[in-house]
């Protein structure tokens, strides 16, 4: 389904948030016939390759509605308890408007501004520059944001990274992350088990066993068992290469999406820019798992040639709000000193570490010159000029 625009990208993230479930379920069948046939392979090595096939098709009836109540139970278990998995990788943590008041009155007054619910408030204890929106449902929504980014942002850019975060929130983008991060993880986890168990096995597919009169026969058995397993494992494989191609394979729209989200709620692109200049390059959360990077603001793992990117790179982000929104984009931004106040407001400049300055001690406050230049003609005129 194409989405022209904000509402028809929502209708979009919820049909390709179905089908997404209904693919969990197909390579869940294909990765149980891919084990029946080890698993025939493994009773019977000398079975004919036709004979594996029907006898692992009957095993796959047979499991199919285990194979069913074990995906949904996955679902199940995501879908109540993904957010205490997370911020067990992340070290997130829920606070209040008393633990910390400048940032959840930035994201309150932009919930109250549109009418959007509160999703919850945490904090990630960490130097990284990043955030992130989790969630299935609106008593689940809950946006994390690190230390590092508080430290690091004013008030105008770190009320332009929460309206980002509501923006993906409002459009239905975390669902479909976290609907597709669980087919990742159901698959990749079965693909490990299976091929764990297929290489800590010693499996011969010869005719072990039989007289030299039937040797040729036994060798064409003994071939139909290895080619099933090379089918099992390249379904195994497909399906694991798949699932990752589901995440993937989500549309990198949803950031710049979001960016321009955010430019509405906030009516401040140059705010936008300037955090995402900051945030650029420094976003890596240390343990955090790729599913979890893929859900934040900026993702510094780039693919191979920038193919399998989870995010647009920070320069088209912004090349795209100078454009659009009318923004101005300053460049790279150094991060304040360590000593420095984020959080006063005031734009970019205000942000500039002081010892990056000339050393002036002299210097007046309003010039860098220690003493006024002597007037060349005669004496120093007043305020007003000379007559």
């Amino acid at each position: 389904m194409a989405a022209y625009g904000l509402y028809t990208h929502i209708a979009s993230n919820k049909f390709r948030s179905m089908l997404l479930l209904g693919g969990l379920f197909l390579l869940v069948y294909v990765m149980v016939f891919a084990g029946a046939l080890l698993a025939e392979v493994a009773l019977n090595s000398n079975r004919p390759f036709d004979d594996y096939l029907t006898l692992a098709a009957h095993d796959l009836v047979k499991a199919f509605p285990f194979a069913t109540i074990g995906a949904a139970a996955w679902i199940v278990i995501a879908y109540f308890f993904h957010q205490n998995i997370i911020d067990a990788v992340t070290g997130g943590h829920d606070v209040t408007r008393q633990e910390q008041p400048r940032l959840y009155n930035l994201l309150e007054n932009l919930c109250i501004s549109r009418g959007i619910p509160m999703p919850k408030l945490k904090i990630v204890d960490s130097p990284a520059l990043n955030a992130f929106a989790t969630g299935l449902n609106r008593s689940q929504y809950a946006i994390s944001v690190t230390t590092g980014l508080m430290n690091a942002l004013n008030d105008r850019e770190m009320e332009a990274v929460l309206g980002h975060e509501l923006t993906h929130i409002r459009n239905g983008d975390v669902q479909l992350l976290v609907i597709a991060v669980v087919i990742a993880g159901v698959i990749g986890f079965f693909a490990e088990l299976f091929f764990r168990i297929f290489f800590n096995s010693n499996w011969s597919f010869g005719g072990g066993g039989r007289s030299s009169s039937s040797s040729s026969d036994g060798d064409k058995k003994g071939g139909g068992a290895f080619a099933i397993v090379l089918l099992a494992i390249a379904l195994i494989g497909l399906a694991w290469g798949l699932s990752l191609v589901v995440r993937f394979a989500l549309s990198r729209s949803r950031e710049l999406l979001a960016d321009a989200g955010s430019v509405e709620l906030t009516k401040d692109p140059d705010a936008m820019i300037s955090a995402l200049r900051k945030i650029e390059g420094r976003g890596e959360l240390p343990g955090a798992t790729s599913a979890v990077m893929e859900m934040c603001i900026d993702n510094p793992r780039e693919g191979f040639a920038d193919l399998f990117a989870t995010h647009p790179s920070v320069d088209s982000r912004v090349k795209a709000l100078v454009k659009y929104a009318g923004g101005r984009d300053p460049g790279p931004l150094p991060l304040p000193g360590s000593g420095a106040e984020a959080g006063d407001g005031g734009g970019p400049s205000a942000d500039s570490s002081p010892d990056t300055q000339p050393e002036a001690p002299q210097a007046g406050p309003w010039g860098s010159s220690p003493q006024p230049a002597p007037s060349p003609a005669g004496p120093i005129p007043g305020p007003w000029g000379g007559r």
